[in-house]
């Protein structure tokens, strides 16, 4: 593990001394290839040896799941307890929680689960204190709430960006639109949408090289880096939408949290007192991009209590069918849709119709 770490810190330094310009940007993918190799090895160590990037084991519930990251004592445990009712040792020293104490949201019909995960430190990603396993569990979230407190300095937010992203999450991002596929011949076949390209043939030649791959399809449709292309190539990032919760916000002036509020997918809180935690939860919400389907039997009222929730955007009939249960779609003969969907109240409709927030669903069986 040293001489991995110290591989790192020789590249970095190099990088660091290496300016960017045209003709270095091949050799500066090239030691980003390395490093992300190199960092692979951490997260992934030989078989036999134990194991690692392994998360708490934590059963998941509810229709999603939501992380709390930060560093020691900016309120974690306080949120969990005020959002879920659930009870997370609090105190003021530093490390209360030592292990991953989830709770439940209930918030407009939907069961959302929440994990008050352990305080990071600086080098998590690296296997200091137990930032593997809590970045590991990270990774398993629909969302993760970066809690922050409004006392300390704003750094700490790229700080704890850092350490996830050195183990493989990206935030608030979109996957890059690029198609990339190994061949056994033909050498390279490089296309791109974009005039001016960050990313060119010679570039993308030498990262694969990194990676001994000289025969593959590379199509960049729009303006990517090279360390998009190497998530591409190493093809285990995650993409997880976040939220910045600015913490304590009762111990600063006004004149401080308009400063803070122009930070990006930020919403500040007070735990302790309870302020705007509804605007935290309607965040919460819109972030994780649910779509409400209510169930109807027939010659019966729709049950607006327990809706069936699915990702907002393509979610179909089908994906309903088995959410309730696999042998439902086998049994279905048609679906009979009230809601925005459709343009008849009801419609009847077939297994492929994409279903929006608050429809009504009747399934009608074979006979």
């Amino acid at each position: 593990m040293a001489t991995i770490m110290q591989k790192i810190k020789d590249i970095e330094d190099e990088m660091a001394k290496t300016q960017k310009n045209k003709n270095t940007s091949g050799h500066l993918g090239s030691l980003k290839a390395k490093l992300a190799k190199l960092r692979r090895e951490i997260l992934e160590p030989a078989k036999g040896s134990g194991g690692a990037g392994v998360g708490f084991d934590v059963s998941k519930v509810g229709d999603a799941r939501v992380g709390l990251v930060g560093f020691p004592s900016v309120g974690k445990s306080t949120l969990l307890c005020k959002l879920t009712g659930t009870f997370s040792e609090v105190a003021s020293y530093e490390f209360t929680t030592l292990t991953c104490i989830p709770g439940v949201i209930r918030y407009n019909g939907a069961k959302i689960q929440l994990l008050d995960l352990p305080g990071i430190i600086e080098g998590a990603k690296d296997g200091k204190g137990r930032g593997r396993q809590v970045i590991s569990t990270a990774r398993t979230c629909n969302l993760i709430l970066i809690v922050l407190d409004s006392l300390k300095p704003l750094t700490h937010k790229r700080l704890i960006e850092h350490e996830l992203e050195g183990f493989g999450i990206r935030l608030n991002k979109e996957p890059p639109n690029i198609y990339y596929k190994k061949k056994e011949k033909g050498g390279l076949n490089f296309q791109t949408t974009c005039k001016d390209s960050l990313l060119d043939h010679d570039t993308v030649k030498t990262i694969l090289s990194e990676y001994r791959i000289h025969n593959a399809d590379v199509h960049i449709r729009g303006d990517y880096t090279d360390e998009e292309l190497i998530d591409v190539v190493e093809g285990n990032r995650i993409y997880i939408p976040a939220v910045y919760v600015l913490n304590k916000i009762d111990a600063i002036t006004l004149e401080e949290l308009e400063i803070l509020g122009e930070v990006p997918n930020y919403c500040p809180v007070s735990a302790h007192k309870e302020w705007n935690l509804d605007g935290l939860l309607e965040m919460v919400w819109e972030k994780l991009a649910l779509c409400r389907v209510y169930t109807k039997p027939k010659g019966a009222n729709p049950d607006y209590s327990d809706p069936v929730n699915l990702k907002v955007g393509g979610s179909t009939v089908e994906d309903f069918c088995n959410h309730i249960h696999k042998t439902m779609l086998k049994q279905m003969r048609y679906a009979l849709v009230w809601g925005t969907s459709v343009k008849h109240r009801p419609q009847k409709v077939g297994k492929d119709h994409i279903l929006e927030d608050e429809d009504v669903v009747q399934i009608v069986k074979k006979v």
